[in-house]
């Protein structure tokens, strides 16, 4: 459960950065001010930042251009220095499972645990069976420390470090609910990776990351197509909302058949994975978020490798806009803005339950 202030949200992305704050009312959430710039190609890599000046740049653009005054934010982090699972431990107390973590976390994360910051949720408590479901959560202690450090660089208060898939799941319940008696997937896919959120009765069961999004599409236009990275970015772009048809080169929309399929089968697999070890008979539906989501071929490749209906979600289903955002910024940039919502989303304070 969290309370106090509401946090700004900062979302660095591999190739851009999105923030977003937003002001909570009895209505609901409403966009006060956002903000996005784009970082030069290799600037993040891998989500290791390798120019660390270009990001606190970045950030101080934002918060001036986009007039937000307050300091204190959230981050998130994602990719291969995350590792979460979902585990099973005795019912114990709040303060006995403080003191228990560490030690769970040893058996479960395939890390060192010295190299790590860890963290928990309680998902259901069983009492019939005197044990209660945890998601563990462990993400790398340099990483995390990496962009906090740039944060306060950048004249920001970092307060909370949260994961890709969690804040959009934050996003998505607030949007559509979690409806408790289905199991669905939300995917988020963004410029080099897409991440997989499994929800099951109401909790996170599954998470994963896959390492190809929209700049693999936009590599392979460069390599097949022959033309330079600007061009590929606008054609990748205009092959989205185009169809065969239409004046681009047949090889555009070749590549991004074939690329569209290759994410759609990493996807796939992860979903038969899920349901294999799971006990889980289907997944009723998947939601496409994430700039790459705007890809049609993107959600027919999926749902015709999964055979599960794809339906592409709008961060700002629920949120209404205030007058100073900037409306042609905000139609254009809207579905990549999913994390740095659910990052708006948290609070100065979190209280355990």
């Amino acid at each position: 459960m969290a309370e106090g202030k509401s946090l700004v949200g900062v979302d660095i992305g591999a190739t851009s950065i999105k923030v977003c704050q937003l002001r909570e009312s009895r209505k609901g959430y409403g966009l006060l001010r956002m903000g996005f710039e784009p970082l030069e190609p290799q600037t993040i890599v891998d989500r290791h930042v390798m120019n660390s000046q270009a990001v606190i740049d970045a950030l101080l653009r934002i918060f001036q251009g986009s007039k937000i005054k307050q300091k204190e934010v959230a981050l998130s982090v994602s990719g291969q220095s995350v590792i979460s699972r979902k585990i099973t431990v005795p019912i114990m107390t709040t303060a006995e499972l403080d003191e228990q973590i560490q030690w769970e976390a040893e058996n479960h994360i395939p890390f060192d645990i010295k190299d790590v910051n860890v963290d928990y949720e309680i998902l259901r408590r069983r009492p019939e069976a005197g044990q209660m479901d945890l998601l563990l959560v462990a993400a790398k202690r340099d990483e995390i420390n990496d962009y906090v450090q740039i944060a306060k660089q950048a004249k920001l208060k970092p307060l909370v470090v949260d994961i890709d898939a969690f804040t959009i799941q934050n996003l998505f319940e607030y949007n559509r609910g979690l409806p408790p008696d289905q199991t669905f997937a939300i995917i988020n896919v963004g410029a080099t990776q897409a991440s997989i959120n499994i929800i099951s009765r109401g909790v996170s069961a599954f998470t994963r990351d896959i390492a190809n999004g929209g700049n693999y599409l936009t590599e392979q236009i460069i390599k097949q197509v022959g033309v330079p990275y600007e061009q590929a970015e606008d054609l990748k772009v205009q092959a989205s909302a185009a169809h065969a048809a239409s004046g681009l080169p047949p090889k555009v929309f070749e590549v991004v058949e074939q690329v569209c399929d290759t994410i759609a089968g990493e996807i796939q697999r992860s979903l038969d994975f899920f349901l294999a070890t799971s006990g889980e008979e289907r997944i009723s539906r998947v939601y496409l978020t994430g700039g790459t989501a705007n890809l049609h071929q993107l959600s027919t490749a999926i749902e015709r490798r999964s055979r599960v209906a794809v339906e592409v979600v709008q961060p700002l289903e629920r949120i209404s806009v205030d007058k100073e955002v900037d409306r042609a910024m905000l139609e254009q940039r809207a579905a990549q803005l999913a994390v740095a919502l659910g990052l708006a989303m948290r609070k100065s304070k979190e209280k355990r339950v």
